[in-house]
């Protein structure tokens, strides 16, 4: 199957990204994939290097005479979401990902696929090796660990980059130029839990709800798909009002900056009452298939019985708190942006939720526009926790990234763009958190921008990326760069 990327246009960018679907680069295991691009500069004259922070940066002087224009820096992030559909074996540290090219799109039909950002990464060394191509000096910046804290952004030591024109390649709508994007912040919410003996007339059932959509959190946050860790705690509190039923175990999510999935709860129930649960279940899958038709049509609900003996669940008050948090806290979009309509300004996502060893655990994402919505959220969910009789504190916090429509970049990038393609772009903020914020915290005199190729459902299963839009991206790149040279 990367054998059919090698073939697609334009093949030096297709090539780079079969490399990188070939090397698993999983969120703090970026080590491999940096041995490869460092051989691979070296074999190509480029000079490579590794700062502090753990980031790979690239350097290749400027095309003779092109000496005295400015440098410009092509960004991007090595790492990727590691996502796989539930019964998918798959290794993230040891497997490449399995491709699919078909109808004009390129695919993971059973995990994510690393186009968030492996095609930028892609775009960018392809433009270093491009024959022929017309450019000022450039510096490839290729973070690590973007997607579980930003910790390469975050941790890139003001001075490091030469260049003051910064051209970001991580988003993910063609045909549109963004200028500026959320900040986010994490919250962790923690509870111990007491467990007593589970009466001995009582059988072991476990529920899970599963065929979410799922999604980025930010990006797919106002598109109103299932979570399946909200949709396990409605279920287990509507089952709580109507039988004995006892949480002993539950987890859902993979990723605090993914849209949970599937989830599931290992319960014990009177015996009497499990042997007719699936009429129950059945009755609930049938009305979130109704609930969920246009949005989330394969969602599932289904239970399975064991001969194990419950031995213990936790206790009765842990119990109505954990499902009480778990199904009214905030969730989804707070609020949309008065200044980009159609945007989301203020969202969270709950990502993750365990119960296991005694321990509450669950995690979310916060995002905003505005760094002090994100924070006034985040606080709010602080107290909500506390309000449960549950620890919380907040974690990873890191700025957005503030338009500016008179930047010189943004109108070189429009008139390269009408010159091109014979239409305006669009303009745009992202409800994602890129790290330009970060970058500008350390290097305040950059003038940034972002664009990319058409992806769909990354950070879940299926994730996609348009062959075409890949293309028009690497057009658009390299006449900015002879723009630029000029």
């Amino acid at each position: 199957m990367l054998t059919n990327l090698k073939a697609l246009e334009p093949q030096s960018v297709w090539a780079h990204f079969a490399s990188l679907c070939e090397i698993p680069r999983a969120s703090r295991h970026e080590d491999a994939l940096i041995a490869h691009l460092i051989a691979w500069s070296a074999s190509r004259g480029i000079a490579a290097g590794v700062d502090g922070a753990g980031n790979l940066i690239l350097k290749k002087p400027a095309t003779p005479g092109c000496e005295a224009r400015p440098g410009v820096i092509l960004q991007g992030h090595l790492d990727m979401v590691c996502q796989a559909n539930a019964g998918t074996l798959h290794d993230f540290l040891r497997d490449p990902i399995f491709v699919e090219v078909r109808d004009g799109w390129v695919s993971a039909p059973n995990t994510t696929l690393g186009a968030d950002n492996g095609i930028g990464v892609a775009l960018a060394l392809a433009a270093l090796d491009e024959p022929g191509l017309k450019h000022p000096a450039i510096e490839v910046l290729l973070t690590v660990n973007e997607e579980s804290g930003m910790d390469g952004a975050r941790g890139l030591a003001p001075g490091t980059l030469q260049g003051r024109t910064l051209i970001n390649l991580d988003t993910e709508e063609w045909g549109h130029f963004y200028l500026g994007c959320a900040g986010g912040v994490d919250v962790e919410v923690r509870s111990e839990c007491e467990f007593d003996a589970v009466p001995p007339d009582y059988v072991l059932v476990r529920f899970e709800v599963s065929g979410l959509r799922g999604g980025h959190s930010g990006i797919d946050i106002h598109l109103g798909r299932g979570n399946a860790i909200k949709l396990l705690a409605e279920a287990l509190r509507d089952l709580s009002a109507h039988t004995d039923v006892r949480l002993m175990r539950l987890q859902g999510g993979a990723a605090r900056n993914a849209i949970p999935r599937e989830a599931y709860a290992e319960c014990a129930l009177p015996a009497a009452i499990a042997v007719n649960i699936d009429e129950w279940v059945q009755h609930r899958h049938q009305a979130w298939r109704t609930r969920f038709a246009t949005i989330d049509p394969a969602v599932a609900f289904s239970c399975q019985h064991f001969d194990t003996i419950p031995d213990a669940a936790i206790l009765p008050a842990d119990q109505l708190r954990v499902l009480a948090f778990l199904d009214t806290v905030a969730n989804g979009v707070s609020c949309v942006s008065q200044d980009f309509p159609g945007v989301t300004d203020t969202s969270s996502n709950l990502g993750v939720a365990t119960l296991a060893a005694g321990e509450f655990k669950v995690t979310f994402k916060v995002r905003s526009l505005r760094d002090e919505s994100a924070d006034a959220l985040a606080d709010k969910l602080i107290a909500y926790a506390a309000a449960h009789g549950m620890n919380a504190c907040k974690d990873g916090a890191y700025p957005g990234w503030t338009p500016n429509p008179d930047s010189p970049l943004l109108a070189l990038c429009q008139q390269v763009y009408m010159a091109q393609f014979g239409e305006a772009a669009g303009l745009q903020v992202i409800h994602a958190g890129l790290e330009c914020g970060l970058l500008a915290s350390s290097h305040p005199d950059l003038d940034m921008i972002s664009f990319g190729p058409d992806i769909q459902g990354a950070h879940a299963p299926g994730e996609r990326v348009e062959i075409e839009s890949v293309g028009h991206c690497y057009a658009l790149l390299k006449a900015l760069l002879q723009a630029l040279a000029r």
